[in-house]
């Protein structure tokens, strides 16, 4: 934790600017004081404390610790409660749920009521807040993948990216096979093969080569003929950035979807789907400030380019007018019935998941694309200082050699894994997540501490000494 100064704190004036300076919490501006104080008849806000003699007035600057960020603030608090409260792990794993910060603003928020409205928003006319904010849901996740169009959410990152192969297949004339990257988290690619499976859609896998798709095998495929689609992930499974250059184009050739599972925190830095020539984008939106809450309830996104809109399945919002010209919004493209008459649906997915729909719409909104970045780029360098030390230690070496990373990489450890991460639990840190016998994968967010980051080197490298 940082260390606390002491600092002079002066009383604020009793004339002060409410709204600006360093009251920003304040709603406030100078103009709503000043327009306050004329209709109680007063000149000043120190005239309303006229009665109280400066004898009895604190005058004195305030002896105060400097102010903590939020971060740290809860940070300070922990440590407190420490000794007090069941032990709970400085997280290093991911995997598909990651240890992000949320501001504590959009615990409140999200208990509105004008967006406690239950069920789904049929009636437009009494769901107006829900409706909004799944209007903008969508506008933060379209602007996010560069693409089209956003449906209200899915239930989670796996179901919407078999949702998509379910579309790529629908909108093929004469397939015969959809590819999946065998990078794509294996968790994700169960729930494809179990939709596939009951819709009679072959699955074809195209294997890795040191960690990322093999194009020589994707190129062959492809020009076998009968494509439906290629679903990848960026970054893979295994955190690897990579380079999809040109497979859009190869994939249109033969009339397919190109469909990318993209991890929407990242793509504050990296290029969007739709940079990559994606028709749909799809993916879990956890990493958008969700609790890991023991993995769940997270939310699916998914985005797709305009010609594909109408066999996006799930809810859309759309922005209108009402009879007096005022902004309004509706669920619109899709009817209702679409949705219950089961032969003939794109999709049975009816409801969405609203509640974390709104909380990143929140976390967005507050977050802006400064916060985002700034995310990024804190996951980014502590994921590369850890990933540095554990090699120099001289206990690990580098899985995939060569292969650029984002914030999650996999190391290959030269004694017994399990044991090693035992001791890690024992010592109050989750320490990653095994992916194969002596295969380690970390995950730094902007949550880690560079203290805890020297602090896992340091016990990961007396393990077995």
């Amino acid at each position: 934790m940082k260390e606390k100064q002491d600092a002079k704190v002066t009383a604020p004036s009793l004339t002060g600017r409410v709204g600006g300076g360093s009251f920003k919490y304040f709603p406030h501006t100078e103009e709503d004081l000043q327009e306050m104080l004329k209709t109680v008849g007063v000149s000043s806000v120190h005239d309303l404390f006229a009665d109280i003699p400066e004898a009895a007035r604190f005058g004195r600057d305030y002896n105060l610790p400097q102010a903590l960020s939020e971060t740290d603030l809860r940070l300070f608090f922990e440590q407190l409660t420490a000794p007090f409260n069941t032990q709970q792990l400085i997280c290093f794993a991911g995997a598909g749920c990651y240890d992000h910060y949320a501001p504590s603003v959009v615990q409140n928020i999200i208990q509105r009521s004008e967006f406690l409205t239950s069920y789904t928003p049929y009636q437009a006319e009494i769901s107006q807040g829900t409706l909004h904010y799944i209007f903008e849901y969508q506008s933060m996740i379209a602007e996010l993948t560069g693409l089209d169009i956003s449906n209200a959410s899915m239930y989670d990152g796996a179901t919407a990216t078999a949702e998509a192969a379910m579309m790529a297949w629908d909108n093929a004339k004469k397939a015969t096979r959809l590819l999946v990257a065998e990078t794509v988290d294996p968790k994700v690619r169960r729930v494809v093969d179990t939709y596939a499976h009951f819709h009679g859609v072959p699955i074809q896998l195209i294997p890795a080569k040191n960690g990322s798709l093999d194009r020589e095998v994707l190129d062959q495929e492809l020009a076998a003929g009968g494509v439906a689609g290629v679903i990848v992930q960026q970054p893979n499974y295994f955190g690897i950035i990579e380079d999809y250059t040109g497979i859009a184009d190869a994939v249109h050739s033969q009339k397919g979807l190109f469909v990318i599972n993209a991890n929407p925190s990242d793509l504050a830095i990296l290029k969007t789907p739709a940079e990559w020539g994606a028709d749909v984008a799809v993916g879990e939106g956890q990493s958008l400030g969700i609790p890991m809450t023991y993995g769940g309830p997270g939310v699916g996104y998914m985005a797709c380019t305009e010609k594909l809109m109408r066999k996006l399945p799930g809810r859309i919002v759309g922005q209108t007018l009402d009879n007096r010209g005022q902004r309004a919004f509706v669920l619109t493209l899709q009817a209702r019935e679409q949705h219950i008459r089961r032969q003939k649906a794109t999709s049975n997915i009816c409801s969405n998941q609203s509640l974390m729909a709104l909380y990143v719409t929140i976390y967005l909104s507050i977050m802006g694309r400064e916060g985002l970045r700034e995310v990024a780029e804190m996951s980014y360098a502590g994921a590369h200082s850890l990933r540095d030390k554990l090699i120099a230690s001289g206990k690990f070496k580098d899985t995939f050699p060569g292969q650029p990373f984002f914030n999650e990489f996999c190391l290959d450890y030269d004694g017994d894994l399990d044991t090693l991460l035992e001791v890690a639990t024992e010592c109050g840190y989750l320490a990653g997540v095994k992916v194969g016998e002596h295969t380690l994968m970390l995950a730094v967010t902007e949550q880690r501490t560079p203290e805890e980051i020297d602090e896992l080197c340091e016990i990961l490298g007396k393990v077995n000494q």
